[in-house]
């Protein structure tokens, strides 16, 4: 990176979530400064951001930074930020589904791969956790194309499917080794099929599943009770100390009410989410394929290999799912998951990040240092 400030940025729309995306040769290379950059590109802390790229909401202060890879299984390699809206915090624990859908694109149009005539596939090593993905769109004439007629929930209109497989790993589902656990008093099954993700019978927690994301935050009792689950489901998932971490999610579950497979409130991890995060779903879909699960008895997934619509408060997210439930001897795996998710480039450009002397190093409110009104 040069000396100036001034930062070459492409943002974009991936998946449910927007973020900004970078070369990881455009950022100071030193994780400390890279994160004190991105704060003041994104304009936090501050719960509106106002004076920066992000939105004013996790799910659109996120940040991927890319590079050309030296594994000889991957094109590029994809670092997944989250960049805190209320304080200041940049983490890498997690990886971000959404915003792999803007991966592939992004390295076409920054000339990390070059496009073929028609579509490209683009194979993605994720850094955050070392695995691998491999995202097909249309490139015709050797161009990306964002128009097309792929709807997803929770974004307005259509735009060109951006198809995203996860190869066959080793990892196990279970991260446990049970398939049920008691946690704080409630019967959870934790499970990790790219996400960590703890899931809930909503009914255990006094709770519909249906209520809406705003309803569900402003339940004090409620958000009390999952983060005790939380913190401990993280220690026996082999996380550590997850007091401050963005991982594991919670997902609570219901009957599905639209002809889906169930119906979901994703916590991340104490914002309920508008949608469902990809790699979220990919590992609830995981728990609706291994018998004995908690979503046996509430679930209704399809018989054989059909895709798992996996319902949330937006819509829903449909996803191939392919299992090896195991046996006492050997683990539960995933053989194979793939799905659909759409991107749309939104503004390609420079990005002027605030000064380091003028920017605050706690939430402002409005003009006097308050609380926010």
């Amino acid at each position: 990176m040069t000396g100036s400030e001034e930062v070459r940025c492409l943002l974009m729309r991936g998946g449910t979530s927007k973020g900004a995306y970078f070369l990881a040769d455009d950022l100071p290379a030193d994780p400390a400064a890279r994160d004190d950059l991105l704060l003041r590109i994104m304009g936090s802390p501050d719960p509106r951001q106002i004076d920066g790229l992000g939105g004013a909401h996790p799910l659109t202060s996120k940040v991927a930074v890319v590079s050309a890879s030296a594994d000889p299984d991957a094109d590029v390699d994809y670092l997944f930020l989250q960049v805190a809206v209320e304080h200041v915090e940049v983490s890498e624990g997690q990886n971000c589904g959404n915003i792999l859908a803007g991966v592939g694109p992004f390295a076409v149009e920054r000339g990390l791969v070059a496009p073929g005539d028609g579509e490209t596939s683009v194979r993605i090593r994720m850094r955050n956790t070392g695995e691998l993905a491999v995202a097909t769109f249309p490139t015709p004439g050797g161009r990306v194309e964002y128009t097309g007629d792929a709807e997803i929930s929770g974004v307005p209109g259509s735009a060109a499917p951006v198809v995203i497989e996860f190869p066959a790993t080793d990892s196990p589902l279970l991260p446990t080794g049970n398939v049920r656990d008691m946690i704080a008093g409630t019967e959870v099954t934790c499970v990790d099929n790219g996400m960590p993700t703890v899931l809930i019978p909503a009914a255990a927690l006094n709770v519909t599943g249906y209520e809406s994301p705003r309803d569900l935050e402003e339940d004090l009792a409620l958000a009390d009770r999952l983060r005790e689950i939380r913190l401990e489901a993280g220690r026996r998932m082999g996380l550590g100390d997850v007091e401050n971490a963005t991982v594991p999610k919670l997902s609570l579950l219901a009957p599905p009410s639209n002809g889906g497979a169930v119906m979901t409130r994703t916590f991340i991890p104490v914002r309920c989410h508008t949608s469902i995060g990809v790699l979220g779903a990919a590992s609830v879909a995981a728990g609706l394929r291994i018998p004995g699960t908690v979503a046996q008895g509430l679930a209704r997934p399809p018989a054989g290999d059909h895709p798992l619509r996996i319902e949330h408060p937006t819509g829903f997210l449909e996803i191939e799912t392919d299992v090896d439930a195991g046996d006492g001897d050997t683990p539960a795996v995933a053989r194979r998951t793939a799905v659909v998710r759409t991107a749309r480039k939104l503004f390609d450009g420079t990005v002027f990040p605030r000064s380091p002397r003028t920017a605050p190093a706690r939430p402002l409110g409005d003009n006097d240092g308050s609380a926010p009104r």
